[in-house]
């Protein structure tokens, strides 16, 4: 009897050594916060994207032994598309899962809204997809800033968008068609000051509300103006709209327009043919080198679907730049891989390779001459290697 309920005791020890063995194993882990919109709105596809791209390079870095010899461990938080559900997400994610470092989410204004609980508890963050100019600017005068972007800033976007629309226009007449959100407004207010650099004024400036589907009114208006070249700054499901009104009175200008294109509701709603008359900003193609297509082929036969392969790079490169600096710094404290970040070696990313992508000024890790203009092809999203783009110099790209 003595005999056995010894062995029960060792047996239940032993158990809880290993318990307690692997519960410490687990709280090592490096966790990486991601607080996005993976459900709700029609910009939910780019959420999806960006996560699959996160958890494979974390995959990559666990192959290779993780980070710091310890494992990186994506923490993923859906945020339906509402502030005060992003807010909460970042409190749970920081307070709770002891994240080392975050990733930000699809929508500008959710993102905005829980940056200052970051930036209070000193976790470094980086948005792999959206694109305000405040989230790396808000606490830029106030360092150090924790805050970070592997993304297309709206005004660099802009910046491409009109110096291939001053080389497009055969007249000189350009006009501007945007929806009444805070995103579209903001974008028309950009391209009218960056066509005022490139000595234009634009003969139009529309907008429409974010639930209109037909906008012939406006763009007939347009039409009337003489423009030939349209840009146009909405959502995806707004574009496809926009490109239905456009054949309704059989106007085709040249039309340009940001990455909310690279969309699935975009293409779904336009139809291949119209869809194919856009021309948009993206920062990476599916085939535009053999390590992107090596990637997009792992995450398709990962994922099954991929609605947006440009948002899974932008995320794949982040935690690269998040792994890097850690191993840099030799630590996760926040304080040390934000300088780390800010004094990066070079660091392979699928985009480009990185060689010191931030500083103390700069918290943008791409900028308008890492972009390129994309349309969609046969369901494909492919780059425009026309004239007009060969034609394009740095002196056209102005701020």
């Amino acid at each position: 009897m003595r005999k056995t309920i010894l062995k029960q005791l060792h047996a239940a020890v032993l158990a809880a050594t290993l318990a307690g063995v692997a519960g410490a194993a687990m709280a090592d882990d490096i966790k990486i916060g991601f607080n996005s919109d993976m459900s709700a709105t029609g910009s939910a596809d780019f959420g999806i994207s960006a996560l699959a791209g996160a958890r494979e390079a974390a995959d990559e870095l666990n192959a290779a032994g993780g980070v710091l010899g310890r494992k990186v461990v994506i923490v993923a938080r859906d945020d339906v598309g509402a502030p005060p559900k992003a807010i909460q997400n970042t409190n749970e994610l920081v307070n709770n899962e002891k994240v080392a470092a975050m990733l930000g989410g699809v929508n500008s204004g959710n993102m905005l809204a829980w940056l200052h609980i970051v930036e209070q508890k000193k976790i470094p963050t980086i948005s792999p997809v959206a694109t305000a100019t405040d989230i790396t600017a808000r606490y830029a005068k106030q360092p150090p800033n924790y805050i970070y972007r592997v993304s297309m800033r709206d005004r660099d976007q802009i910046a491409l968008l009109a110096a291939y629309a001053a080389r497009a226009s055969k007249n000189g007449k350009i006009a501007i068609i945007a929806d009444t959100t805070g995103y579209g407004q903001q974008g028309a207010k950009d391209a009218q000051e960056i066509l005022a650099l490139h000595k234009i004024t634009p003969v139009a400036n529309e907008k429409f509300g974010p639930k209109d589907t037909d906008m012939t009114s406006q763009l007939n208006k347009i039409k009337a103006s003489g423009a030939d070249t349209l840009i146009v700054y909405a959502l995806a499901d707004s574009n496809a709209h926009v490109m239905r009104s456009l054949e309704k009175i059989s106007y085709f200008p040249v039309t340009l327009a940001s990455w909310a294109n690279l969309s699935s509701p975009f293409l779904r709603i336009a139809g291949p043919d119209l869809a194919q008359k856009m021309i948009f900003t993206a920062s990476i193609t599916e085939d535009s080198s053999p390590q992107s297509k090596a990637l997009y082929d792992t995450l398709v036969k990962r994922e099954g679907r991929l609605p947006t392969y440009v948002m899974a790079a932008q995320a794949y490169d982040s935690v690269k730049l998040l792994a890097a600096a850690m191993t840099q710094a030799k630590s996760t404290d926040g304080d040390k891989v934000q300088a780390a970040l800010e004094n990066l070696g070079p660091v392979k990313g699928v985009i480009k390779t990185y060689n010191k992508p931030f500083s103390a000024d700069n918290h943008e890790a791409l900028s308008v001459k890492d972009f390129r203009l994309v349309r969609w092809v046969n369901g494909k999203v492919v780059s425009v290697d026309d004239a007009t783009v060969k034609a394009i110099t740095p002196a056209d790209l102005k701020f």
